[in-house]
């Protein structure tokens, strides 16, 4: 069997940052938004490093104005993935691109991802959870009316609360608040870190934010006593190693830490973290990996199952995808 064929999780994907090029470019164009120099001639979209690429990332949403443009980009993102063999997937969802933090209008913006999440459950085979993220860089304030929205719309469907952004403005402390509000209400944690931060930045995370996975995390390889305790805790990585070698952190698969980390007993899963604009898949993740370390299909089924068992999804939602899982 294929790697590539078995059937996948993926609990770190950026639902706005997995919209494909040709779907921003023609939102923009029902409604008149000139946004034509984020994209390549061949039609990608184009930056120049991790900075750069939040600006077009951050460009790129200015098309997204309403209920109905994110019900049909859940749609064309699980579409994507569906392809790719993924039958369970945790995306991040931020009240600032839905609503501007205001918690009537992130209610309908949720209902309408939700909306298309059970019609691909239904049509595509595909199981889709939410997980609220405030965004570093906007600032702790926004931060709160993010947690905010998260704690009173929590349900079947939304089931954690996180951090992204630029990683190097702030303190994982200065969003305790943001983080407190949400564990209160019932909320599975989670925080991007050790990707550009270096491994201070994950003991910042799991010690101030006290959360189950951290997003990316590969960082940590740079400090063993904090890959032993990684280990030891159970903490789970989110790692996306297309992201890491396509914003330059790594210079290849082979240079990636994740087969290290993994050797060492630190709990790991594959994603593929904004996979238009670093031209991946969740099939391109498992051959480039296959490729640079010879995992074989036992290796996958591993990790899937680690990843499953970290989801932040309910345990009757759990049953149904590990039967999925086994029965391949």
């Amino acid at each position: 069997m294929s790697v590539t064929s078995l059937p996948k999780v993926e609990l770190h994907l950026h639902l706005e940052g997995a919209a494909p090029p040709a779907f921003i470019r023609g939102l923009a164009r029902e409604k008149n938004i000139d946004i034509s120099g984020i994209f390549t001639e061949n039609g990608g979209y184009r930056f120049t490093d991790f900075w750069n690429f939040i600006k077009v990332y951050e460009a790129a949403c200015t098309t997204l104005q309403s209920p109905k443009d994110f019900h049909r980009l859940t749609l064309a993102v699980l579409e994507q993935s569906a392809a790719a063999g993924v039958v369970y997937c945790e995306t991040f969802l931020s009240p600032d691109f839905c609503g501007g933090g205001d918690l009537a209008a992130w209610r309908d913006y949720l209902q309408a991802i939700e909306d298309a999440a059970q019609e691909a459950e239904r049509t595509m085979g595909i199981t889709l959870r939410g997980i609220v993220t405030c965004i570093r860089h906007f600032g702790p304030d926004k931060a709160k009316k993010a947690a905010l929205c998260a704690a009173e719309t929590k349900g079947s469907f939304l089931r954690g609360f996180g951090i992204a952004g630029d990683e190097l403005i702030g303190a994982p402390k200065d969003f305790l608040w943001s983080f407190d509000c949400a564990r209160e209400s019932g909320l599975r944690l989670t925080a991007h870190a050790g990707e550009w931060g270096g491994p201070s930045s994950v003991r910042e995370a799991i010690r101030d934010l006290r959360v189950a996975r951290i997003g990316h995390g590969v960082r940590a390889i740079e400090d063993l006593a904090l890959v032993d305790e990684l280990a030891e805790t159970g903490v789970v990585l989110e790692v996306c190693p297309g992201s890491n070698v396509a914003l330059g952190i790594y210079r290849s698969f082979r240079d990636h830490p994740i087969n290290e980390l993994d050797r060492r007993g630190v709990k790991v899963t594959v994603s593929t973290d904004d996979p238009p604009f670093f031209h991946t898949t969740m099939d391109r993740e498992y051959e480039m990996l296959n490729r640079a370390f010879d995992w074989d299909d036992g290796q996958f089924r591993r990790l899937n199952r680690t990843a499953l068992d970290a989801a932040f999804c309910d345990a009757d939602t759990k049953e149904k995808i590990a039967k999925l899982l086994e029965n391949t």
